[in-house]
């Protein structure tokens, strides 16, 4: 699947090195749910052990759309059941040089598209700290909308945030 600046792939056992750096950035995990420390191997065991892609659970890597390839994060969709049409979605750029110049909205556009067009879903939630203004942009410049605040239930450096909860429906996907 192609955006206009990126193209999502499956992710490989390859990519094991890539995904593991950016787990131990701390700057890249700021607002994530980083789990537990894990080395290299397992990173790639992880990977060359999922289930293929199937309708409950896709997950793609980013690449930059030119021709170098470059892969630059990960998106999920996951939680998707035919019976309700939903699915959450989580994604992240691991390569902060691509943060902020159009990437991850393009991937976003690009993740709902295949969601909402392939999959067949009615609707796309995820959720977000509140303190993360920069992703919180992003879903909002591809049409996602606030839903409710889970609160304090995201611990950072000793510190409780509330989350927000966001909803896209197909009819709602900006191009």
């Amino acid at each position: 699947m192609r955006g206009e600046l990126i193209r999502l792939r499956a992710m490989t056992e390859s990519d094991g090195a890539a995904l593991w750096r950016w787990n131990h950035d701390p700057e890249v995990m700021r607002w994530m749910d980083d789990g537990y420390p894990q080395t290299e191997a397992r990173v790639r065991a992880s990977l060359a052990e999922r289930p293929r892609n199937a309708h409950g659970d896709v997950l793609f890597g980013i690449e930059t759309a030119g021709p170098e390839g470059t892969l630059i994060g990960l998106v999920r969709l996951h939680g998707a059941t035919p019976e309700t049409g939903c699915a959450e979605l989580d994604i992240y750029l691991g390569e902060k040089e691509y943060w902020g110049r159009g990437y991850a909205t393009d991937a976003m556009r690009t993740a709902c598209r295949y969601g909402f067009d392939d999959m067949r879903l009615h609707k796309i939630s995820l959720t977000v700290a509140t303190e993360n203004h920069a992703a919180r942009r992003v879903y909002e410049k591809v049409g996602f909308v606030e839903e409710g605040r889970l609160r304090q239930v995201f611990r950072r450096d000793g510190q409780w945030y509330d989350m927000f909860t966001m909803g896209l429906l197909a009819d709602e996907l900006r191009r």
